[in-house]
């Protein structure tokens, strides 16, 4: 059983420049460390969740490009990444400007690793650790999320609370690769990207990635 996630972290992961946002370092698994070969089985013996948080998913990278080429977006702003994995958008928007920014995910690894790569970018991200879908966010200004429709039930939940949050006026945009349970309708696309990628991670080297825009 793993009791110090940060040490964890340190040992199993390289600080590398995300592909498509070489001005972002992440501390991200790779070939060259045992996180990256370890199976289901293993990770539920070790009392880690699936490791989300190791890798530079595609709808992160681009959501992150996105921000850092519209700074617009976030600038002055209080932010929200919603299931925020590495912390890679929220990073992204902190150096893109934003007031705020707050992180939110429920994986106990994630936060450490959201700590280590906001140090290593030398921004400053709060953190959010409970389930928030259903909330108002009051205060906060931007919605953001990314790679998060993998799985029905959970997707469409959380499409409903970003239609409310949408609804009150406030931007809600989401990178997504075309994961199978992305909405398929009710979106505005600002930005296409293509995203180098792993075949570990993804069916091929290259995934065509688009920036959406959530409607009410």
């Amino acid at each position: 059983m793993i009791t110090d996630r940060r040490a964890f972290i340190v040992e199993n992961t390289e600080l590398l420049p995300s592909p498509l946002v070489p001005e972002v370092k992440l501390h991200l698994a790779t070939e060259a460390v045992t996180l990256w070969q370890m199976t289901e089985e293993a990770l539920e013996q070790a009392g880690l969740p699936p490791p989300y948080w190791a890798f530079a998913w595609a709808g992160g990278q681009a959501l992150a490009r996105y921000i850092l080429d519209n700074p617009e977006t976030v600038r002055g702003k209080r932010v929200i990444d919603f299931a925020a994995g590495s912390g890679l958008v929220a990073v992204a928007a902190a150096r893109a400007g934003a007031g705020h920014v707050i992180a939110n995910d429920i994986d106990a690894f994630s936060h450490e690793a959201i700590r280590l790569n906001a140090a290593a970018n030398a921004v400053r991200i709060d953190l959010l650790t409970n389930d928030i879908i259903g909330s108002d966010l009051d205060g906060c200004d931007v919605v953001l999320a990314a790679d998060i429709c993998y799985e029905q039930p959970t997707s469409e939940r959380v499409e409903r609370w970003f239609r409310v949050l949408a609804a009150s006026g406030r931007p809600v945009l989401m990178g997504d690769p075309g994961r199978n349970f992305r909405p398929s309708s009710g979106m505005e696309k600002l930005a296409h990207y293509a995203v180098p990628t792993t075949r570990e991670l993804e069916d091929n080297d290259v995934r065509s990635t688009d920036v959406w825009r959530i409607l009410p």
